[in-house]
């Protein structure tokens, strides 16, 4: 049967009436205010310099009264500053690029796996269907401790994995920043599942000789978004402590977490899960503002784990083996996509331009009053954002978030193409795409960036920052070698 009506949801002209829509309610202020000041200018104008005098004249100005006015509004003015949260500025950061000896391509990793799990082929059949549809590239890095066949971790080996990222990290953040250890006040180190004693940022206060007196923090299980718990508790350290500079160090230790028994949930994030790290500076000093290359706007935290479902999706248990991995429940995406919800319905009101808030707003009435029915209108964070940096996590999770919030290829290019080059990489994905997008020179001056991680309990964390200046395509970090050949064409299974 033909199309009777024209479909409306396509239509040029519905377009143009939705952009005159959002101009003409983000404006709503400034079409107010001009005709006001039109008015006011035109009175000013027909009184004449002479009317304006004598009016001048008539006021009279009693001392005290000018003394008290000015006093009020010096006490207003200050106590509006002093009251007004200290700007935190993103110095500079810097991700740790894994060496080539400790690439692991399809193949290298299919032939461990048939070697260490040669009495159970279904599983080794599992995690080449896995694999196959990750959405990973050929030159993801395993530490060099799970290499071996079969892989024998041991507690040295995995402080020899946390050394060599952490400390290369800061090493490139330093130099770049010249930063130097004794400027460090606030220390944030945050890797969920190896927690050793001493801690890895006493590892860190060691190693660098930092000042006795510092702020020194150590997070531990809390997941693929423990990265901007550590921003959000460097930002109110910040407000705390004027004139000091925090570093913060985002990581995942794969070397004691490879799992080698049989249950198939268990085995999902040996395929997934890569080296990586990130180290970052964050300053409330006035002075960083200039070289800086962001400032942090908002950090929105929500944890949906009102229930067991949520803390039965990812946590670390024991097989009948007694071997010990993570676990990653099909209630996964579920959980996810209700703390998305939530993280969303908080941002929203401090992130949305007025036409969009508006329209969530008619919408939520209609619902409520009208017809439950009615599809609920997803908020356009396209006005809000230029750009998204959404974790890294798997191909699912980056495909849900792309079809919820209505974005572009372009928009989770970054998150795609971390995905394939670098894996999982835990809490430190965000800022290996945030690197992805300043290494395609697409970063300008007031660009907004919204960060969104995942992570267990079930906790969905995101950042909002602003660019502080035009960033030039970097001449050094993870994508120097190979940005020139992405974005590449990923496909839904890799054969292999």
């Amino acid at each position: 049967m033909p199309q009777i009506l024209p479909d409306f949801s396509s239509s040029v002209k519905l377009k143009y009436v939705k952009l005159g829509y959002q101009y003409l309610v983000n404006h709503i202020l400034t079409f107010l205010l001009v005709p006001i000041m039109a008015g006011v200018v035109l009175e000013i104008l027909r009184l004449g310099p002479e009317e304006m005098l004598n009016i001048w004249r008539s006021l009279h100005f009693d001392l005290v009264q000018v003394l008290c006015s000015s006093f009020l509004i010096i006490f207003i003015a200050t106590v509006y500053f002093m009251s007004k949260p200290r700007s935190v500025y993103l110095v500079d950061y810097a991700c740790y690029k894994p060496p080539v000896t400790c690439r692991v391509p399809f193949s290298t990793f299919m032939e461990h796996s048939r070697l260490i799990l040669k009495d159970s082929p279904k599983s080794v059949d599992f995690q080449m269907r896995i694999l196959e549809r990750s959405g990973l590239g050929e030159e993801t890095c395993l530490p060099p401790a799970i290499h071996y066949i079969p892989p024998n971790p041991t507690m040295e080996d995995a402080r020899a994995e946390a050394e060599t990222v952490i400390f290369s990290a800061i090493d490139s953040l330093m130099k770049k920043t010249g930063l130097k250890p004794k400027d460090i006040d606030i220390l944030i180190v945050n890797c969920s599942l190896f927690s050793p004693t001493p801690s890895l940022s006493a590892m860190v206060i060691n190693k660098y000789k930092l000042r006795s007196n510092i702020k020194s923090f150590n997070l531990s299980g809390m997941g693929c978004s423990a990265g901007i718990i550590s921003i959000d508790l460097a930002r109110d350290l910040l407000q705390v402590y004027p004139n000091s500079y925090a570093l913060v160090v985002s990581t995942e230790i794969i070397t004691p977490n490879y799992y080698k028994g049989n249950e198939r949930a268990m085995l999902l994030p040996n395929c997934l899960f890569r080296m990586g790290g990130a180290a970052i500076l964050l300053s409330n000093k006035r002075r960083e503002k200039s070289r800086a290359k962001y400032r942090l706007v908002h950090v929105v935290r929500t944890h949906k784990g009102a229930d067991d479902k949520a803390y039965r999706c990812v946590y670390e248990q024991e097989d009948p083996q007694g071997k010990v991995g993570i676990n990653l429940s099909k209630d996964l995406m579920v959980i996810a996509g209700e703390a998305l919800k939530s993280n969303i319905t908080t941002i929203g009101p401090l992130v949305l331009p007025a036409s969009e808030q508006l329209l969530f707003l008619f919408t939520l009435i209609g619902r409520k009053i009208f017809n439950p029915k009615w599809k609920p209108y997803i908020p356009d964070f396209k006005q809000a954002f230029e750009h998204f940096c959404i974790h890294a996590g798997g191909r699912a999770v980056i495909d849900e978030l792309q079809k919820n919030l209505q974005l572009s290829a372009e928009h989770v290019e970054a998150s795609r193409m971390t995905l394939h080059r670098f894996g999982n990489t835990s809490s430190s994905s965000l800022w290996y795409e945030l690197n992805y997008i300043e290494a395609k020179g697409r970063m300008k001056k007031g660009a907004r960036v919204w960060q969104i991680a995942f992570g267990s309990g079930f906790k969905c964390n995101s950042a909002v920052w602003k660019c502080n200046r035009t960033i030039k395509a970097p001449m050094e970090g993870p994508w120097q070698d190979c940005i020139d050949k992405y974005p590449v064409h990923i496909p839904e299974v890799v054969k292999l």
